[in-house]
């Protein structure tokens, strides 16, 4: 189940923490299976609690194999049962609002009747990948990459497509064990092959209706890398066309093509995004975030959260706040 919900943990005074990867000593960079326990334990290792806001520069994708678990993507609040995927995107805003253990059943409002003492997730059984970017192949980068944009995180698949789910992962829990038993090169290939699979239908199970693409997404994931580099510097599709080559109506026909919107409304989108994550996740006056994303006045930044959100960027912060 899943609900908009508010974040625990205070504010931080800065902008949120970026966590980079680092592989486990002694292992190969590239996957980390963990349980929830092995998460909480490489947080505090890196003095970024569970509890507390961050943003991965890896992605995380979490199948709950029994029991509740609480997190939170974003501005969204997933409630996680047994046969739920949840996966993070690299630059997401990640919180899990009570640790890897709270009760799940008193936050969801589900009713059941669950100690409230219990802690959200403690008796949670889930397995965590986490891999960087580049660890997928070029091929599966391909498939997988429309997943950024689905409009939720949180995957339940059939029965059927669960059981094959779990199968996958099962067999890459015990090749991600048998360290050892290959060579290094067959071993990396076989977690990233065992990967791939699971990957690619969980992007599927988010958007079925997605369209295959081919040649013509180019325009689009230059646009895309383009946004992310510069949003923080110009809002304007003209300097985005400028910089890569191509037209505005290019870039707004492959934006369109890619997403359903036009590319304005995607650099929109992202600018929005980011004043809702500081003003959330942060105590940065609304002017300084203003200033960070973009706008040179505050009067400018708050016309254009306010058409976007019906609020000043004042009263969006007031109704967010625990």
């Amino acid at each position: 189940m899943k609900k908009n919900g508010q974040f625990a943990a205070g504010r931080p005074t800065g902008g949120v923490p970026t966590v980079s990867y680092h592989p486990t000593p002694g292992r190969p960079p590239g996957l980390e299976v963990l349980d929830l326990p092995g998460l909480a334990a490489r947080a505090e290792e890196r003095e970024r609690p569970l509890t507390a806001p961050v943003r991965p520069a890896f992605h995380l994708v979490v199948a709950v194999r029994g029991g509740r678990l609480v997190c939170a993507v974003d501005f969204t609040t997933y409630t996680l049962g047994a046969g739920d995927w949840l996966w993070v995107w690299p630059g997401q805003v990640l919180q899990f609002p009570d640790g890897p253990g709270a009760s799940a059943d008193v936050t969801a409002g589900s009713g059941t009747g669950a100690d409230a003492t219990a802690g959200p997730g403690a008796d949670a059984d889930a397995t965590v990948l986490v891999f960087p970017t580049g660890f997928p192949s070029a091929a599966t980068d391909a498939l997988i990459r429309d997943g950024e944009h689905a409009p939720y995180r949180l995957i339940t698949p059939d029965p059927a497509r669960q059981a094959a789910l779990l199968r996958l992962l099962d067999a890459l829990v015990a090749e991600h064990a048998g360290l050892g038993d290959l060579t290094l090169e067959a071993y990396v290939e076989t977690l990233r092959d065992l990967l791939a699979v699971i990957l690619v239908r969980l992007v599927h199970l988010a958007d079925p209706r997605r369209r295959t693409r081919g040649a013509g997404r180019e325009p689009f994931d230059r646009f895309r890398r383009a946004v992310e580099e510069d949003f923080g510097r110009t809002h304007r599709v003209e300097d985005y066309a400028a910089r890569l080559g191509y037209s505005p109506r290019t870039l707004t026909r492959a934006t369109r093509a890619a997403l359903g919107v036009g590319a304005k409304r995607y650099i929109d989108d992202r600018v929005l995004l980011e004043a809702k994550r500081l003003l959330i996740h942060t105590a940065l006056p609304p002017a300084v975030i203003g200033e960070r994303i973009g706008f040179g006045y505050p009067t400018v930044f708050s016309a254009f959260f306010r058409q976007h959100t019906g609020m000043t960027p004042t009263e969006f912060r007031s109704q967010t706040k625990p």
